[in-house]
C-alpha cells in the first residue's frame, strides 16, 4: 500500500513497515511513524545519493566502468 506524492524538493512516501527499504529502516532519510504508517521523505539530493551508490555497487560487481554490450 505504498502511496507516493511528488512535491517540490522531493517525494513523500507513505508505507507500512514491511515495505520500507534498507535506508528507510536505518533512518538514512527522514521518517515519521504515525500508528502503523511510515511517512518517508526522499529529497532530490537523497535520491541522487542513492542512485550514485547503486551505480557504484553495480560497477564493483561487474568489474568495469563501461556497460557490456
Amino acid at each position: 500500500m505504498t502511496m507516493r506524492m511528488r512535491l517540490p524538493g522531493g517525494t513523500l512516501k507513505i508505507k507500512r513497515y514491511i515495505e520500507l527499504r534498507h535506508a528507510e529502516r536505518k533512518r538514512e532519510v527522514p521518517v515519521i511513524v504515525v500508528g502503523g504508517l511510515y511517512f518517508v521523505w526522499w529529497s532530490e539530493a537523497a535520491t541522487r545519493r542513492r542512485a550514485a551508490r547503486m551505480r557504484h555497487s553495480d560497477l564493483a560487481e561487474n568489474g568495469s566502468e563501461s556497460p557490456q554490450s
